[in-house]
């Protein structure tokens, strides 16, 4: 078994544009690593860079103890699993996991006993005789995860293996995915574009945006600690509801357009970060969950009234769509330098998203009241778009 580490890895292409921008990375033996991003980040380009099918501008790539630069894919030891299976529909399953042992010239003793434990790994056993074409989606996907697991490699990589199949064989798999990588401890890097397949699936995650990784950590510290508003914004389903709003000049309230939110003097004592802020305009995160519709939880010192745009009914929760008047902050930056003057990206003004109990009475075109718990409150710097340190 090897780890990755990555230093200072670039990508520049010859006509200038720089997909991937001094990317630092270590992935340790056995661990289940997600780098996540929207498409076009340089997520793939990375992968890529470190398989060895991406010439590297810039930066060390270290697998295990070897520099691996210059060496070609063969010789890093890597398996690559793609999101279109890249199977040949003439041989049978047993034949496409054993075909990169056939070409290396492995004894046929040792690749009968090598597909057969990948087989019962990933539980094809049953299925060694069919063809791909005679297979579901996910039972695709198995059998070029087993080609990858019979070269017993030094890492894995994974090109959004999951993104051809369906939503329901997705969850399916995701779960199918971990537990085979738990069960032979390889170091995985796992490329993909859905944060809740990240979320759910990565030991750690490194979020990319533009080239530049944004924040890596355990998932649940990006959900709860994003370092900055683009991590916020991605990072969540329903993504965090961001709004402009004004610190007071005492430091214990928070105007939110025509709205003061009592924040109290026990909210500076834990983020004192927030000090610096007192009298000046930020930006104020609130997830969904901690939005519940007044009276129906625990009582709380602020309300945040609101209009009810539409209902979503899930069944064991809804999602309420509404609307105030503030203006709500997209999380992607400045779109122009009229722009660079205001806060981070303007998006839509004052709409949002709350999580509530299936019961709660709460009608489309009615107004309402969140409560609002300022200890669950986010805050950013409305120029920089980082959090406010706490």
């Amino acid at each position: 078994m090897s780890s990755i580490s990555i230093e200072n890895l670039s990508k520049t292409y010859p006509n200038g544009f720089q997909a991937v921008q001094s990317l630092n990375l270590d992935v340790a033996e056995g661990e289940f690593m997600v780098l996540v991003g929207p498409s076009g980040c340089g997520k793939t380009t990375a992968l890529r860079m470190v398989a060895g099918l991406e010439e590297i501008t810039g930066g060390t790539l270290k697998i295990g103890e070897r520099v691996a630069n210059h060496l070609s894919s063969k010789e890093r030891d890597v398996a690559m699993v793609f999101q279109n299976y890249a199977l040949y529909p003439h041989m049978t399953v047993g034949e496409n996991i054993a075909f990169g042992l056939e070409l290396r010239k492995t004894p046929k003793e040792e690749i009968r006993r090598k597909v057969a434990e990948a087989a019962a790994i990933l539980g094809l056993s049953d299925l060694l005789e069919r063809k791909p074409g005679l297979l579901s989606g996910g039972q695709r996907q198995r059998v070029a995860m087993g080609r990858a697991i019979v070269r017993d490699p030094a890492i894995f990589l994974m090109d959004e293996p999951l993104s051809n199949l369906d939503a329901k064989l997705r969850v399916q798999m995701r779960t199918e995915v971990h537990r085979i990588q738990r069960r032979i401890g390889v170091a995985t890097l796992y490329v993909t574009h859905d944060q809740t397949e990240a979320m759910t699936m990565g030991d750690r995650v490194a979020v990319m945006r533009a080239g530049v990784l944004q924040q890596c950590d355990q998932p649940q510290v990006l959900y709860r600690h994003p370092a900055n508003l683009f991590v916020a914004a991605f990072i969540g389903s329903p993504a965090m509801n961001l709004f402009e709003a004004t610190l007071g000049a005492d430091g214990t309230s928070l105007r939110l357009g025509t709205q003061e939110l009592a924040l109290g003097e026990e909210l500076l004592r834990q983020r004192p970060g927030l000090a610096a802020y007192r009298g000046r305009p930020l930006v104020v995160g609130l997830r969904a969950e901690d939005l519940p519709v007044a009276g129906s939880s625990e009582p709380s010192s602020s309300t945040l009234k609101a209009r009810v745009e539409v209902v979503e009914e899930l069944g064991s929760e809804m999602l309420v769509h509404f609307s105030i008047d503030a203006v709500r902050v997209s999380g992607e930056g400045p779109k122009d330098e009229e722009q660079l003057e205001r806060v981070a990206g303007i998006d839509i003004v004052g709409e949002g998203i709350a999580r509530v109990e299936p019961r709660a009475r709460v009608a489309a075109g009615e107004d309402t009241v969140f409560s609002v718990y300022p200890e669950r409150l986010h805050f950013f710097d409305a120029q920089s778009q980082l959090a406010i340190a706490e």
